[in-house]
């Protein structure tokens, strides 16, 4: 990484220049930090009240059994009721798996749901197939394509009751799942359709005593790729209207709310993945919040690589999910179920227009840069380094590579405009000497500031100059920093000995190398004219600061400092030897010699 410093601006100005920089990079860092916090308010699930289900619904838990044979047998029961409904219902509880290359959605009759939906190119923290159903979080609220209804007991019931499913074993897709069930007053239709992609197509119909019943589709307990902190932290609630995209944080979703359309697109996602519904009607979608908070105490994981010891107190973290109805009463809808990739999310488009998912991923307040740095990152990889181990370490390096060159034209602009400013630097004392004498609020000031002004204009000189480099790098810096960690590309992609470059470096080895390296970046960039003390905090200041940024944080944000920092150095070793860079230590050198009792200061060596 560039240097974060103006080492050529003189005197006052000079270090008035490293303590703003300072400031800006604290500043926006911490800054980053707060927006990304999330305040998580305690709510009541609407599906947390269990009554007693309607009549015919078998009296059992919600929960689908662990495992079950596929040759429980089935056998719909029906048989007339006084109303003049047949009733069906299974005997048994049975299971049917769905798969295709990307996935194995494993349903359970009881309640027509998911009960494990593994995505088969991802792996979890113990590198398992990752199930995106939330086990834990299912058990309490909800799984995955379950129904929502506005009355707590119809809900509960149609969660546990046993349906008729028109399969059980195993399907290959492009196939098609129908759960019926039916208690003599209120009947259900469940239809999933299934194809190559990550998209299921769900069509639903519920009534009670003939007439329609706004029964929404649920997804409401989060994702199985949620073990730690940050995962948690990154829940929210996405929504896209008339082409416009909206991210929700868990403060701001009320538990229990229902949004009315249109829809582009509408539900749920974390870091990673997304559980996002398409409805096949925009304008009369309908999208209820759920909003839960669930202790995960005894599960969560602490350090990145296992479980830490269990919390003496307990630990609530956000529990978000979305159910997509439509105003008519029954909805269909498509449900996009998988990872936020952009290659994947660019081709799924909501109905209707060509608005895709692809607005799912949120790069944060320097959006556009990382975007477009995780687009170059991204060619590099499969251009370049696809077949390499470590390739995304590599296709880091490459890139930090290619910006460095980028921007040294710009460091050679800020050497030469710091000799500019050296060469005068005897007039500006001079000028400085005569005013000095006056306060800082005297008029007289302002004529001080005139002169250097017009000295600086009539020697070419752009006090800004110095800064243009610290412009670009600040922002690429921070925009790298949020691009790592919200691309699941880049997710338990390992380099040499690191396993996951979207977490921390679990030994800190290239945060101690950082250090050091930034420390060299101090050493060797050229700072005359600035207080020899201020010159020291700085050198020891910054590295100590950009390594803690680092010690806990995503380990590609480490590699890519570090790597620019070596490149920094080397740079400026060069650039020292140069007729520039020995101008400029003879300039400084009498500066130190016309200073009485004044140490030299730290500068480039040769």
């Amino acid at each position: 990484m560039a240097e974060f410093k103006n080492p050529n601006q003189q005197g006052g100005g000079d270090n008035k220049s490293l303590l703003v920089m300072m400031f800006v990079l604290v500043t926006v860092f911490f800054g980053l930090q707060y927006f990304r916090a999330k305040n998580n308010p305690q709510t009541v699930s609407p599906n947390a009240a269990h009554s007693a289900p309607v009549a015919g619904a078998a009296q059992t838990s919600t929960q689908p059994a662990a495992s079950t044979s596929e040759n429980t047998s089935t056998a719909a029961v029906a048989t007339g009721s006084a109303s003049g409904v047949a009733t069906v219902h299974a005997q048994a509880e049975a299971t049917t798996t769905v798969e295709n290359e990307l996935y194995r959605i494993t349903f359970t009759n009881r309640g027509g749901q998911v009960s494990s939906w593994v995505l088969k190119k991802y792996k979890d923290s113990d590198g398992k197939p990752l199930n995106l159903v939330h086990t834990e979080a299912a058990q309490k609220f909800g799984y995955p394509l379950s129904l929502y209804t506005y009355d707590s007991t119809l809900t509960s019931a149609l969660s546990s009751a046993l349906y008729v499913p028109s399969a059980s074993g195993s399907l290959a897709a492009p196939a098609s799942l129908t759960f019926n069930y039916a208690d003599g007053a209120t009947t259900v239709r469940k239809t999933f359709s299934f194809d190559e992609t990550y998209v299921v197509h769900a069509d639903v119909e519920v009534t009670r005593n003939g007439a329609p019943v706004r029964a929404l589709i649920n997804w409401p307990g989060g994702f199985g790729d949620q073990d730690n902190a940050s995962a948690y932290a990154g829940a929210q609630l996405d929504i896209a209207r008339n082409g416009k995209e909206e991210h929700l944080a868990p403060k701001k979703v009320s538990g229990g709310d229902t949004l009315n359309g249109p829809f582009d697109w509408a539900g749920t996602s974390d870091t990673y993945f997304a559980a996002i519904f398409l409805p096949d009607s925009p304008d009369t979608a309908t999208l209820a919040m759920l909003h839960n908070q669930l202790d995960v105490a005894k599960t969560i994981r602490r350090n990145g690589l296992g479980s830490g010891a269990p919390s003496k107190g307990a630990i609530e973290v956000p529990i978000l999910g979305a159910a997509l109805g439509d105003t008519s009463g029954r909805t269909q809808t498509r449900v996009y179920v998988g990872p936020k990739a952009v290659d994947v999310l660019r081709g799924i488009h909501a109905t209707g227009n060509t608005m895709s998912l692809e607005p799912l991923l949120d790069f944060g307040f320097f959006g556009i840069i990382g975007k477009y740095l995780f687009l170059a990152l991204q060619f590099i990889h499969n251009h370049l380094v696809a077949s390499w181990p470590g390739s995304w370490g590599w296709a880091i390096i490459i890139l930090t590579v290619l910006i460095n060159c980028l921007i040294l034209p710009f460091r050679i602009k800020t050497m030469q405009s710091g000799l500019k400013m050296q060469r005068i630097q005897p007039q500006m004392d001079a000028i400085k000497e005569r005013y000095k004498k006056y306060k800082a609020t005297d008029p007289k000031r302002s004529e001080m500031n005139v002169e250097i002004m017009k000295l600086q204009k009539d020697n070419g000189v752009n006090m800004f100059g110095g800064c243009i480099p610290t412009l670009i790098t600040l922002p690429l810096l921070f925009a790298f920093y949020t691009m790592l960690r919200s691309v699941v590309e880049l997710r338990q992609a390992h380099w040499f000995w690191l396993p996951d470059l979207a977490a921390a470096d679990p030994y800190h080895i290239l945060p101690i190398v950082m250090v050091i390296s930034q420390f060299l970046v101090q050493f060797y960039t050229p700072s005359p004219g600035v207080d020899p003390q201020q010159q020291k905090m700085m050198a020891f200041m910054m590295p100590a600061v950009t390594g803690y940024m680092t010690w806990n944080y995503a380990s590609g944000l480490a590699l890519y400092w570090t790597i620019g920092n070596l490149i920094s150095i080397a740079q400026q070793s060069v650039m020292n030897r140069t007729s520039l860079g020995r101008e400029m230590r003879e300039i400084a050198a009498k500066r130190a010699r016309r200073k009485s009792g004044t140490p030299t200061t730290i500068s480039g060596k040769r």
